[in-house]
């Protein structure tokens, strides 16, 4: 049997057996109990000093955001300019960055960085390098190695479910949006 998260690895039997017995341990398991198991495996939390942080770091992006929309025209509600959206998307950023410095300094919902958020750091990377190259050689070989980076090494998905999901998606998203809905997106065919 194939493991769950695509890696390739086998079970043997008695791992079978102690994973349906694992189980079906669970299934007995009352909400309360599987939430404090939950919260036994959960990482350690950030602390203040990271939602605040990380609240920084939202607003310098929405005050950039504000500036630059403001560059490219507001226009009015009834005739927007390009800027409209952006403005509206950038002041609802920094409107909710300053509410979590606020409010959020002493949730713990946050995580520490650890070994595994650098695979937030590569996703982010990733998807940079999509936008700059989109606009240069159109869609679908960034989309398709985005696809197939984000559930290979990033989902841990097989080579082959990641080489077909990755192919179909960019041909739904190629008959969707330039055959369907002929939107003028930049593109090879």
């Amino acid at each position: 049997m194939t493991s769950p998260h695509g890696d390739g690895s086998n079970l043997g039997g008695s791992d079978v057996r102690a994973a349906a017995e694992a189980g079906s341990v669970l299934d007995d398991l009352t909400p309360e109990q599987l939430a404090a198991e939950w919260d036994e495996d959960k990482p350690p939390a950030a602390g203040p000093l990271a939602n605040i942080a990380a609240a920084a770091v939202v607003v310098v992006i929405g005050v950039a955001g504000i500036f630059l929309s403001l560059g490219m025209g507001l226009g009015t509600p009834e005739a927007p300019e390009p800027g409209m959206w952006p403005f509206i998307i950038s002041v609802v950023l920094v409107v909710l960055a300053t509410a979590l410095a606020v409010f959020g300094r002493n949730t713990l919902d946050a995580e520490k960085f650890s070994s595994s958020s650098w695979a937030v750091l590569a996703g982010v990377g990733t998807l940079i390098g999509f936008v700059l190259l989109v606009g240069t050689i159109g869609f679908e070989i960034p989309s398709l190695l985005l696809t197939f980076v984000w559930l290979r090494f990033l989902g841990k998905e097989t080579w082959r479910m990641s080489t077909v999901l990755s192919f179909a998606v960019v041909a739904a998203f190629y008959l969707i949006f330039v055959v369907a809905l002929g939107v003028p997106v930049p593109h090879l065919f």
